[in-house]
């Protein structure tokens, strides 16, 4: 199974992502903030990073944007509350490779995001 780390700063979601994505997904480590995705995604070098666009040190752009610069980058998928139109321009520029709302968020929609 992939591995994949959940970057959220609200607990609530995070345990609900790790629930749902959990039939398809190792879910190696979750995170609050975006210093603590970072280092959690050094050390372990997840396959995919779950990122929320919103967190409270830094924008989920500029740690896809971090992320991207890694030896071993892995796959980000964005996700917020926010609709997709609401994003668009700054998805376009992103250097993730897929966002997903969280209210569609399950393990099926995520894998095929992947392909």
């Amino acid at each position: 199974m992939p591995t994949i780390l959940i970057v959220d700063d609200h607990a609530s979601f995070r345990a609900v992502a790790r629930a749902a994505l959990s039939d398809r997904f190792t879910v190696v480590a979750d995170a609050r903030d975006a210093a603590q995705g970072v280092a959690l995604a050094r050390q372990l070098q997840p396959d995919v990073v779950l990122l929320d666009v919103q967190l409270p040190d830094l924008d989920g752009f500029a740690v896809a944007a971090a992320l991207a610069a890694e030896d071993h980058p892995p796959v980000v998928v964005l996700t917020s509350s926010h609709g997709r139109g609401d994003l668009e321009p700054l998805l376009r520029q992103s250097s993730a490779h897929a966002f997903i709302e969280k209210e569609h968020l399950s393990a099926d929609a995520l894998a095929g995001l992947l392909v």
